[in-house]
């Protein structure tokens, strides 16, 4: 299979879908791979070290796009990319279809074969393919919140972990999946007083054994997030429902009321976000201020330590890489469920309910698109 990688265009997104080693493995199994001139250039992977893994160097997206048979990216194609993609195309990348209709749109018009690194689901009912950026976003989290609480930032100018004889900031975190348990470790390493919250009684329990009392462990619900949200000097919202908008859990109200120079970091932002006040910022512009507490909702966090973020991306995304080219996408659609589950538009059709909940199409079940 011809495979082609595009340098990443979204506002300061130095991401690429594959890596060197990644490259080698397609190519050692007998596929051509295409990459972008400096595709990956922004994190020390120059077009030598992909030309001595056996790939080819392409000057633009364009020609990528138009004699791909598979393309993989890391973020959700921009407007002008979707122009590109054409009929029978595969495209493998991370989606987030359900806030965003425009991109839908232009999927469905352009008869690809769309598979969203964030619905492959596992055996365990996990998300592998999402687990490893739930990851960085999750430790980056409560650093980036931590440096806008600085009053220079616009924040309160509380330190996070205090000092000796002050009190730490407060930080409570909303959801206590992959990305609040990571944002909760880096918070409690970083000293501050940290309350998570969570619908799952299991999943309280569990992290309330993991950490054996530094953190409290709290039930969610509207009236407790309020409580806690009004006594916090961070909130970190951490929420998701696969494949689905983020449900709505900090209301403008409660934002109008949480302390002046308080900081909310909406991590769900992917998904629409979940707090009333939130709209997506990028690396550049990546806070704004609502009721006079700072809003940090970059759309693209993990990009902010893009090295790593593509490295453990790509550990997780290469075996489905490697299915789709070697088998095709149908049939490796059909074979395995679990990547099956990734399929969101297919010629024209969407695949992928949660979608056609939020956007209202008609939803075909991935065996009757196929």
């Amino acid at each position: 299979m011809l495979i082609g990688v595009p340098k990443e265009i979204k506002n300061h997104e130095y991401r690429v879908g594959l890596t060197p080693s990644s490259t080698r493995e397609l190519v050692n199994n007998g596929h051509e791979v295409m990459i972008e001139t400096q595709a990956g250039a922004g994190i020390g992977f120059d077009n030598e070290d992909y030309v001595a893994a056996g790939a080819r160097i392409i000057d633009t997206a364009a020609e990528i796009f138009a004699t791909a048979e598979m393309v993989i990216k890391v973020k959700e194609p921009q407007p002008d990319e979707c122009k590109m993609l054409r009929e029978g195309q595969i495209l493998y990348t991370y989606l987030h279809l359900a806030p965003d209709p425009e991109q839908t749109a232009a999927l469905i018009k352009s008869g690809a074969t769309c598979i969203a690194y964030e619905t492959v689901t596992d055996a365990n009912g996990g998300l592998p393919l999402l687990a490893p950026m739930s990851e960085v976003a999750g430790r980056l989290a409560p650093q980036a919140g931590a440096h806008v609480l600085e009053k220079a930032q616009g924040g309160r100018g509380v330190l996070l972990g205090g000092v000796p004889g002050v009190e730490p900031a407060k930080v409570t975190v909303i959801g206590g999946g992959i990305v609040g348990h990571n944002a909760t470790s880096l918070a409690v390493g970083m000293g501050a007083d940290v309350t998570i919250m969570d619908r799952s009684i299991e999943r309280l329990r569990w992290l309330d054994n993991h950490y054996q009392g530094r953190v409290k462990c709290v039930y969610s619900t509207a009236a407790a997030i309020e409580e806690h949200a009004l006594a916090s000097d961070m909130v970190i919202g951490a929420v998701l429902i696969p494949g689905a908008a983020a449900p709505k859990l900090l209301t403008r109200d409660i934002i109008s009321r949480m302390k002046p120079g308080s900081v909310v970091v909406d991590v769900a932002i992917d998904q629409g976000g979940c707090f009333e006040t939130s709209k997506a910022t990028t690396h550049a512009d990546p806070t704004y201020v609502v009721d006079g507490v700072v809003h940090y909702c970059v759309a693209n966090m993990p990009g902010a330590v893009a090295r790593t973020s593509t490295m453990a991306l790509n550990n997780a995304t290469l075996p489905f890489a490697l299915a789709l080219a070697n088998k095709g996408a149908k049939q490796a659609l059909l074979d395995d469920e679990h990547l099956g589950n990734g399929l969101n538009v297919h010629q024209g059709k969407v695949t992928y309910k949660a979608v056609c909940d939020a956007l209202g199409y008609e939803y075909v079940p991935l065996a009757e698109a196929l």
